[in-house]
């Protein structure tokens, strides 16, 4: 199997999370709240997270990049099962940073605001 991406390794992490806390579901019914089918079996929640991954052996190039998208932008918009049960916007965080300052996170930028003040002077001087 070809060597994986940071963005898939990132995604098979997420859905292994989510077998491991028992929030990993699959099939249609599973992706509504009531009945469904919770993964209980550990080659299954690892074939379903190569697949969100797009790093399937199975599929396709094109099916596989399809998958990675979908999983990304689902990450994006917060629609995973981590980020429901957490109740996280999104999973990590751009650029180098792990985690963000309200997050209490070692590596985050600091960001400095400039008070409504100085604002209101520099546009009075233009």
């Amino acid at each position: 199997m070809a060597k994986t991406s940071m963005s898939q390794r990132k995604t098979m992490g997420r859905v292994m999370h989510e077998y491991a806390h028992g929030e990993l579901k699959s099939g249609r019914r599973g992706q509504q709240r009531s009945g469904g089918g919770k993964v209980k079996s550990r080659r299954q929640a690892i074939a379903i997270a190569l697949e969100e991954a797009g790093a399937s052996k199975y599929e396709s190039k094109e099916r596989n990049r399809r998958n990675l998208a979908r999983s990304k932008a689902k990450e994006a918009i917060g629609r995973t099962a981590q980020q429901e049960a957490e109740g996280k916007a999104h999973i990590g965080a751009r650029g180098k940073r792990e985690s963000s300052r309200a997050m209490g996170g070692k590596n985050a930028k600091t960001t400095t605001r400039r008070s409504p003040r100085r604002r209101s002077a520099r546009r009075a001087s233009r």
